[in-house]
């Protein structure tokens, strides 16, 4: 039994509804702190533009945010969809699902991005480890770390295949390879580098083990499967 099984009901739903409420006001307060960018290119996206609006990562961040009611619209649809069909898991696989899709394609897109001087200037390579580090900052750290960090945190939920820390580190790691590649492939004036395969996968990884209390009880003997029987005491 886990702790949250050994919790009565209403408490149960006490801690669901404060972790909403709290993910809620962290999302409102980063809201705040970053509107004044965001605004800087509301004006280009409110009115359909490209540049200024779909190749910044304000106006990528912007539309992420407005596209926020839209996917839990998505959650909603393909979980009753689901709990029609009688599938007792409907609302974790499609909660899992669209956040996988909802928190990873807005950061592969600002990652994917062409830099100014994309289709002329060389491909560039870097191969030598922690090398690039220093040049990343506190800001790129961090932007890498989230990259995959949606699909760390529920692909294990959703897929059992995936369910443990050498499988996502090298899920995060292969897609970072690809992404990299294209980078380099693309000549997007970006820099392919083995640092940025060696954060992303780490940012997947740190991302798991923040739901690991999840994604653990999937691998578990499925109710309805007989339990060997403890052999009896001499």
């Amino acid at each position: 039994m886990t702790h949250n099984a050994s919790l009565p009901s209403p408490l149960r739903r006490a801690r669901g509804i404060m972790l909403l409420v709290l993910a809620i006001v962290g999302l409102a307060g980063a809201v705040f702190v970053v509107r004044r960018p965001l605004m800087m290119s509301a004006p280009a996206c409110m009115a359909g533009r490209w540049h200024g609006c779909f190749d910044t990562f304000n106006g990528v961040v912007l539309l992420t945010l407005a596209a926020l009611p839209l996917a839990a619209l998505v959650v909603w649809a393909l979980a009753r969809r689901r709990r029609a069909a009688g599938d007792m898991s409907a609302w974790r696989t499609s909660l899992t699902e669209v956040g996988m899709v909802y928190g990873t394609v807005p950061f592969l897109w600002m990652t994917l991005m062409p830099g100014g001087g994309a289709g002329t200037v060389p491909a560039r390579v870097s191969l030598v480890p922690l090398r690039d580090l220093a040049t990343m900052g506190p800001i790129g750290i961090g932007g890498n770390l989230l990259i995959f960090a949606a699909l760390g945190f529920f692909a294990p939920m959703r897929f059992v295949a995936s369910a443990s820390v050498p499988r996502v580190l090298a899920l995060g790691a292969g897609c970072s390879v690809l992404v990299e590649t294209a980078q380099y492939v693309l000549r997007l004036d970006r820099v392919s580098s083995v640092d940025d395969v060696l954060v992303n996968a780490t940012g997947a990884v740190l991302a798991a083990l923040a739901s690991r209390r999840w994604w653990r009880t999937t691998t578990e003997v499925p109710a309805d499967r007989p339990r060997p029987t403890p052999a009896p005491a001499r």
